[in-house]
């Protein structure tokens, strides 16, 4: 699986189990970008996940707050923590697999025109019951002080506009070229280009 760099498309994602594959390829030299962190899924209702995350985050030096853990709110630094987790980060080894990690909400640019892939081994509809209780990271972080989630949300649907633009016009040409190779009048200048190795 060795590239130069994988994309991978958080969305319908399980958070666990997507965070075990990235830090074991992260620790094995790969680059790892994560996007769409807002639709990675967690086992379990809201409520619950709400609770656990609030006792999480409730964590605190009582003497000085700012000596110990930071608790951060959006998804993706979610995510970050739970594979910084994962890795062994206080050693050279640890930090320089954690060097390699992007995450983003959303699909920013350099990586909307880039092709992104799902990991079967995490994806919920794989790995989970049908029947039982889920919620999103995007839903979660909202409800515990992530402002960001109607921004992210609305370049979304710009992002979408623009990519579904790009494929009808792509449609067309692919269409257009298959109805000019068939054209008998043009078979001649093909025959001769044919020669000269085009």
């Amino acid at each position: 699986m060795f590239e130069k760099e994988i994309i991978i498309d958080g969305r319908n994602h399980l958070l666990g189990r997507l965070a075990s594959i990235v830090a074991k390829e992260l620790l094995n030299g790969q680059r790892v970008v994560v996007v769409r962190c807002e639709q990675i899924l967690r086992s379990g209702s809201l409520f619950r996940n709400k609770l656990k995350r609030q006792e999480q985050m409730h964590h605190r030096c009582n003497t000085n707050p700012r000596r110990t853990a930071t608790h951060w709110k959006s998804p993706s630094r979610i995510l970050w923590k739970v594979i910084r987790g994962m890795t062994p980060h206080k050693t050279s080894r640890g930090a320089a697999a954690m060097s390699r990690l992007k995450v983003f909400e959303g699909i920013p640019f350099p990586y909307d025109q880039k092709k992104r892939m799902v990991i079967p081994q995490a994806l919920k509809v794989l790995r989970m019951k049908s029947h039982r209780n889920f919620c999103s990271m995007g839903d979660l972080a909202a409800g515990l002080g992530w402002t960001k989630q109607d921004i992210v949300s609305k370049l979304e649907d710009k992002r979408k506009e623009k990519s579904a633009a790009f494929h009808e016009q792509k449609e067309k040409k692919v269409k257009a070229r298959a109805a000019a190779l068939e054209d008998k009048s043009v078979a001649k200048f093909n025959e001769e280009l044919k020669k000269y190795g085009f």
